[in-house]
């Protein structure tokens, strides 16, 4: 599927890392469906801020936020400890894209998930 994340307000758009083994079930997972999706590559194409916040919004900055990832892990006591809110979510998260909690979709009509759970897919594709 294409890389970009502009164009079809149909489609859904997978952001996440290529290589991360979850974004690759949840694309492959899509694919197997014939679910079209466009792929934002978190790592060539940076985070929209603007999509942070509405994902933050949507779903809670903490499920956006991965505390079980290497990023999150690999991180200094302090630097973690310095993520209370939102704010500082989406700040380290701007940094950090890979700390982001993948894949997240933007489906079309606005809904937004966060994480790969096939049940949840299912009932969005119809």
């Amino acid at each position: 599927m294409s890389t970009s994340a502009l164009g079809n307000p149909a489609e859904a758009v997978v952001y996440g890392i290529p290589n991360c083994d979850t974004v690759k079930k949840a694309r492959a997972w899509l694919a197997e469906r014939g679910v079209p999706y466009r792929f934002h590559d978190f790592k060539k194409q940076g985070v929209p801020p603007e999509h942070l916040a509405r994902w933050q919004a949507a779903a809670g900055w903490d499920k956006v936020l991965n505390r079980q990832g290497t990023t999150w892990r690999k991180l200094p006591p302090e630097a973690q400890a310095a993520v209370t809110d939102a704010a500082s979510a989406a700040a380290l998260l701007q940094r950090e894209p890979s700390a982001i909690k993948r894949p997240v979709v933007e489906w079309p009509g606005g809904a937004i998930s966060v994480g790969f759970a096939p049940g949840d897919w299912a009932a969005r594709i119809g």
